[in-house]
């Protein structure tokens, strides 16, 4: 299985009002509940008013499209990144899922992941 490296920083924040986001932003993940409203998008993009913003993540993504019947792709890669203490951010799309660390991690993951017989690019 294929991880291509998401090219931007990254950074996890909460806003008061999607009025404040641009939601032509390319990655964009929003999480609506009734105690939140928590975006992932580049750091570059990040508005100026939040409610708390936490930066300094990058990203993988598994390549491809994942058919909703596969079991443990998300835990296999949890459990070997957790084993090396590398902490995640996962978000899903319809697609695939998204995997994020702190940046500082990077190349450890880079090692964990690859170790584990993943591609990363």
């Amino acid at each position: 299985m294929k991880l291509v490296t998401l090219p931007q920083a990254l950074s996890v924040y909460k806003v008061s009002d999607l009025k404040m986001i641009d939601l032509s932003q390319q990655p964009l993940f929003i999480g609506v509940t009734d105690e939140e409203t928590s975006i992932v998008s580049a750091t570059d993009n990040v508005p100026a008013d939040t409610l708390e913003q936490e930066d300094g993540w990058t990203g993988f993504k598994i390549e491809g499209v994942l058919d909703f019947s596969l079991v443990g792709i998300l835990a296999k890669i949890a459990s070997l990144l957790a084993d090396r203490e590398i902490s995640i951010f996962a978000v899903s799309t319809y697609n695939t899922d998204y995997i994020l660390i702190k940046a500082e991690k990077y190349e450890a993951a880079v090692a964990a992941l690859r170790e584990g017989g993943y591609i990363v690019s």
